[in-house]
């Protein structure tokens, strides 16, 4: 069995699918590569049991056969190639010659049929989605996703398709993204929850393609195919809760304000709020929005004012200045809309502009009671 490849593409190609192998893993198997050669065509696959990702490249060869080649071994060696033809060789001596311009290394390799098969799904449903919109729907919302082992259902984003539109939900019930599209539809309706590693390692690569992505799901696993990736990953198990529930539907209070004056005055404030709470409140009365941190322990305290355009009654809110501020981080938006009802009722941030045709994004942040 051997083959040729470029350094850098091989390389290119390693460093995405690395993203999948943990570093601590139970089976040593699952520490590899696995190479499975066609001819010309070459397929790389890296698996941790849960998500397993393969990568199809192709390569001038006219051999047969798979094995399994050590990741982090191989990927510290072409990162030290500048671009060039590798021969990789696979001697009766249970090594893998790579020969490159200037000398030969000899890995140690596994038998390609130790390593795990990816889940082929039966009869799934599928929806295609442009690359740009999944990468955006990813990382509007994977920030809002919770880290609780005890509540797994919600440390995953939640898709939610139909033939109306598509929307991704995430929340740590602190704070709640919803991502919607009406211009990109499925056929049926469906719904599962997707956890955050394979989503971390799909927003890293689609926010550089253009392609479209086919997405196939069951009730156990979903897979996504794109360019010459394919991703397979199991699902999380579970019943998402009733987001829409949390949602206040009647927010008289309107606050309309500028992005950037507002985040850097929440991020200014915060470093003088109280280490633990992180607590900032907003006094908002005719067109003055007062934005105030004080950490009693230390006498820390500040204050800013800020012109704002305001409907509704005067009040006085408490906020989480990090959820404030992640969220504010997410939106691109110049203008923004926190619409609120009562100081312990949720806020709902809205981007006011920058939006494509059927998007809407809802951010929904949490009060913290504030001690008068």
């Amino acid at each position: 069995m051997k083959f040729i490849v470029s350094s850098t593409y091989l390389l290119k190609q390693l460093q995405v699918l690395n993203g999948v192998i943990n570093s601590n893993n139970t089976l040593p198997i699952l520490d590899n590569f696995l190479f499975e050669l066609n001819n010309n065509e070459l397929k790389v696959s890296a698996s941790d049991l849960e998500t397993t990702m393969t990568a199809t490249l192709e390569i001038e060869s006219q051999s047969v056969g798979s094995v399994a080649v050590p990741a982090k071994l191989l990927l510290e060696t072409l990162k030290t190639f500048p671009e060039q033809p590798l021969t990789f060789t696979v001697e009766d001596n249970n090594t893998v010659e790579i020969s490159s311009n200037s000398g030969k290394y000899a890995l140690a390799y596994a038998a390609g049929d130790e390593f795990p098969k990816a889940v082929s799904l039966d009869d799934p449903s599928s929806t295609i989605v442009p690359a740009e919109v999944l990468a955006t729907a990813i990382s509007k919302t994977i920030f809002a996703a919770g880290n609780d082992d005890l509540r797994p259902v919600m440390s995953g984003v939640f898709f939610q398709f139909s033939p109306q539109g598509l929307i991704f939900v995430a929340t740590d019930a602190h704070k709640l993204v919803k991502y919607a599209r009406t211009d990109v539809t499925a056929s049926q309706v469906a719904d599962f929850i997707m956890p955050k590693k394979p989503l971390n390692i799909l927003k890293g690569i689609l926010a550089a393609s253009n392609a479209e992505v086919t997405i196939e799901y069951n009730d156990a696993n979903a897979t996504f195919t794109f360019d010459n990736y394919v991703l397979t990953c199991r699902l999380i198990d579970g019943k998402y809760p009733n987001y829409e529930a949390v949602i206040p539907k009647e927010n008289p209070n309107k606050l309309l304000i500028s992005r950037t004056q507002f985040f850097s005055s929440v991020r200014r404030v915060a470093i003088f709020s109280n280490k633990t709470t992180h607590q900032i409140r907003l006094k908002i009365a005719g067109t003055e929005l007062n934005i105030s941190a004080e950490d009693i322990d230390y006498s820390n305290k500040a204050e800013e004012r800020l012109t704002c355009d305001y409907q509704g009654d005067d009040m006085q809110i408490g906020f989480n200045s990090r959820f404030l501020t992640e969220m504010l981080t997410n939106l691109q938006s110049d203008e923004i809309m926190l619409e609120m009802s009562l100081p312990n009722r949720a806020g709902i941030l809205t981007p006011v502009d920058g939006l494509d045709e059927g998007e809407t994004v809802t951010m929904l942040v949490m009060p913290v009671m504030l001690n008068n």
